[in-house]
């Protein structure tokens, strides 16, 4: 039997990041290393969804990195700007748009893969509900891992990396189907960009939309509770 894969992947404890993570180990077989970020942002509860879904995942290797994007701030989600809700037609770029997150997400799980010698980078990134966020599009993943192959000891000694968003394509309901296929629970996730103080998900914000819209598409129940429905 060959050598086993590696793989680093971007565990925020949400549906897609957590889909992703099943994907990889399930389907590909891969050792997987998951990393969250503490990065200020207003929705810390997925740090603990992220740590519950790695566990039942079988991870053994599950990271916490602090990063304060709130010093940047102009996000709804790093900063005192309200999340929008109730607003799915929106157009454009989102106020939930942090600059560049996962340029700076990458940019670690890259340092990461390097030292735990990892050959790829998973992210749940996904541009069908999501289109609006400009770093979840494949060009900009492309070019990164151009970037990372170049800048990086590993890539300048000819070690692989990959970059797989197997998500990237694929609707909310076709990622809970695929979750549902492999498995994953998703009453360990979380969503929600405004929670409520105890953990409970607003129901309202684009996130929760996406993710309801995709349960009722597969005449599923989101084992989340929704207060307000």
């Amino acid at each position: 039997m060959g050598k086993q894969n590696r793989a680093v992947v971007l565990l925020s404890g949400g549906l897609d990041s957590s889909t992703a993570l099943a994907w990889a180990i399930k389907t590909q077989g891969w050792d997987c290393h998951t990393v969250a970020f503490d990065y200020g942002q207003r929705h810390k509860v997925e740090l603990k969804s992220s740590a519950r879904v790695a566990a039942s995942l079988g991870v053994t290797d599950h990271r916490i990195i602090n990063v304060d994007m709130r010093t940047i701030g102009h996000s709804a989600l790093t900063s005192d700007l309200a999340v929008p809700k109730d607003d799915e037609d929106h157009v454009g770029v989102p106020v939930t748009y942090v600059p560049a997150r996962n340029l700076i997400f990458l940019s670690l799980a890259a340092g990461l893969a390097e030292t735990v010698a990892a050959s790829y980078l998973v992210i749940g990134a996904n541009v069908v509900d999501y289109s609006g966020y400009p770093d979840c599009r494949p060009e900009f993943l492309e070019a990164f891992v151009q970037a990372a192959r170049i800048g990086t000891k590993a890539g300048s000694e000819g070690k692989k990396l990959e970059i797989s968003a197997p998500l990237i394509e694929l609707g909310k309901d076709e990622i809970i189907k695929l979750g549902t296929e492999l498995g994953l629970d998703y009453g360990l996730t979380s969503s929600c960009y405004d929670p409520r103080p105890d953990g409970a998900p607003c129901g309202h914000c684009d996130s929760c939309f996406y993710r309801r819209k995709g349960f009722e598409r597969l005449g599923l129940e989101d084992p989340l509770v929704y207060p307000d429905f």
